[in-house]
């Protein structure tokens, strides 16, 4: 079911739970296990602080929770799959033993996600949409599991036609990831999108992206995921280098809320409790109508 809007409206499935969409905005905590991730590595890599940073997130309000072993910035050193793994599975699995909520986990890497699944996540979220890896959509669709599929800009450089917009190349490489999930037999309600802001993007290309979130939901077949957490886009707002964290937690609220009132389903934060309560304002009004 859409709304009417043509923003994504039922039941994503991911494994054996689910996530529901058309009601509210849903948010997706963030949970970094690395030394190197650009904003709060360090913090949680041991297994009790990554679950007691779970449950806080899960308090403030977060419908289910990503986490990643191995940071994407575009300054971070590639780690093996052996090192992700270990800095996974453990947290995973006490994550997994104490909390019935929907667990993302963050890897390009087939035999990560592969691992990820059998300790208990229930969405892959892959940052090359499946363009990268031949094994993951397989490894995903087999498994039963929920998919995130990310338009990354670094991963074909700068080849596509010249002049054509960002958010036209966007929808056009995640048709070409979506697909590729079809075809491994993922059906459309196991599929989020996400336009990959500042992945590779000028701020400018990352303002488009953000305008044109309803075309990622491809006719509100998708949720879109929207992911601007304390990235450089919302830096902008937040006072420029010199912000402090709490300045890009408040900028990346209104982002929260800038994203759902154009398309976004569903917002990738770090701090849970102020996007929460910066969308409770959009959907006690788009959303109480919406449903009438």
């Amino acid at each position: 079911m859409n709304s009417t809007d043509g923003r994504f409206s039922g039941i994503y499935k991911c494994g054996n739970r689910t996530l529901e969409f058309g009601k509210k905005t849903l948010i997706m905590g963030i949970l970094n296990l690395t030394p190197d991730s650009f904003s709060d590595g360090g913090r949680y890599t041991d297994v009790d602080s990554a679950v007691d940073q779970c449950a806080r997130m899960i308090k403030e309000g977060a419908d289910c929770i990503d986490i990643g072993a191995e940071s994407t910035g575009p300054k971070a050193v590639p780690i093996t799959e052996e090192e992700e793994l270990e800095r996974l599975i453990p947290s995973l699995t006490a994550i997994r033993s104490r909390f019935d909520i929907p667990l993302s986990v963050d890897t390009y890497k087939s035999g990560t996600a592969a691992q990820a699944i059998t300790a208990g996540a229930d969405i892959i979220n892959d940052v090359n949409g499946f363009l990268v890896d031949p094994d993951m959509a397989k490894v995903v669709a087999d498994s039963g599991a929920g998919c995130i599929l990310m338009f990354n800009r670094r991963t074909r450089g700068d080849d596509f036609p010249a002049f054509e917009p960002i958010s036209r190349r966007c929808v056009r490489e995640l048709t070409e990831s979506i697909e590729i999930a079809r075809k491994a037999g993922m059906t459309d309600n196991m599929i989020m999108t996400d336009p990959g802001i500042g992945f590779g993007t000028t701020r400018i290309e990352d303002a488009e992206l953000t305008a044109s979130l309803l075309s990622l939901g491809m006719q509100g077949r998708h949720p879109v995921l929207y992911a601007a957490s304390r990235k450089r886009y919302a830096r902008i707002f937040a006072g420029g280098d010199a912000a402090t964290e709490a300045q890009l937690d408040y900028a990346t609220a209104g982002l929260s809320f800038t994203a759902a009132s154009v398309g976004a389903s569903i917002v990738r934060v770090h701090n849970v409790a102020a996007s929460r309560m910066a969308l409770n304002s959009f959907d006690e009004t788009f959303y109480a109508f919406a449903n009438l």
